[in-house]
């Protein structure tokens, strides 16, 4: 059952398609990563999904119907850019906080700020970027929410609160919440994130499982004597995605049949040849920028 249904969503502003027939469902009770670079779509898709923008068509859906007042009861939302007031302190952002949420847990909040190590009498203008990131933080799971929209969570965080904000995110799965996060931070959201979408230009380039995507990938690579070898016929196999080429080195990205294509390499001369899973860097490099390498590359058609 998916908690968030995304179907045909487009937003247009002006000319140009922010997110362009954009197709996503979210699980009920998992960790969802929407990666993309820059101006991809994703902030405008987590609008759209809250309510921020309105759709120029497709729709969204959260547990079947349309989003509703009474859901912000049970979702949280951190925005890429702070919408925190600088002339309050932490503390009465908290105070706020109770006073707004029936499911405020101030025994929660209270085990948050320590996490943190996060001062309730400064004033979010005194903060730094990475605390301001925390106290967003803090406040989006002080309610025990059963939704989370998380857009780069661990922005200007140290690594050891960047580590507790994913065990944050992944306990709340374990516990039943529904996560959706972005980040440039692929590393995090392949420890964090069942499911993935890759958006490149508002449009959905990449969607599934991510043990599934890294099990349909590998890496077949060879090294050979020298760089005299000829990858001519490589771009025409429907196998392989991208042929890379560094001197000696012949890396293929395949999609099936890795142990004949390393046999292949070995009649063909290679001296040694192995096979290399795919993380989850390789997978989103290879959707949204498969020309760019610092090897010479045949974009296998």
């Amino acid at each position: 059952m998916s908690t968030i249904s995304i179907q045909h969503l487009t937003k247009i502003y002006g000319r140009s398609a922010a997110v362009d027939d954009v197709c996503i469902e979210i699980p009920k009770g998992s960790v969802f990563g929407l990666l993309g670079p820059n101006g991809a779509g994703k902030t405008t898709t987590f609008k759209c999904i809250l309510g921020l923008a309105r759709p120029s068509s497709g729709t969204t859906l959260i547990d079947g119907a349309p989003l509703v007042p009474a859901v912000f009861e049970r979702l949280a939302y951190v925005p890429e850019r702070s919408v925190l007031y600088e002339w309050m302190t932490a503390g009465e952002h908290m105070e706020a906080q109770r006073r707004s949420f029936k499911r405020y847990d101030p025994a929660r909040a209270t085990e948050l700020f320590a996490l943190f190590n996060l001062d309730a009498r400064k004033r979010v203008r005194a903060m730094s970027k990475g605390m301001q990131t925390a106290l967003a933080i803090v406040l989006a799971f002080a309610s025990r929410p059963e939704i989370l929209v998380l857009d780069e969570p661990t922005s200007g965080l140290d690594p050891v609160n960047q580590r507790a904000v994913l065990k944050l995110i992944i306990d709340a799965a374990a516990q039943g919440a529904t996560v959706v996060l972005s980040s440039h931070q692929i590393g995090q959201v392949e420890r964090a994130a069942e499911h993935i979408a890759i958006l490149q230009d508002g449009k959905v380039v990449l969607n599934g499982a991510v043990d599934d995507l890294k099990y349909q990938r590998k890496i077949v690579e060879g090294i050979f004597e020298s760089d005299a070898f000829s990858v001519n016929g490589f771009e025409r196999d429907a196998r392989i995605s991208r042929v890379e080429k560094t001197g000696r080195i012949l890396r293929l990205t395949v999609s099936d049949g890795s142990d004949g294509l390393a046999a292949g390499l070995v009649s063909q001369g290679a001296q040694s040849v192995r096979i290399v899973d795919l993380n989850l860097e390789d997978i989103f490099l290879n959707a949204v920028a498969p020309s760019q390498s610092t090897a010479d590359v045949v974009e296998a058609s």
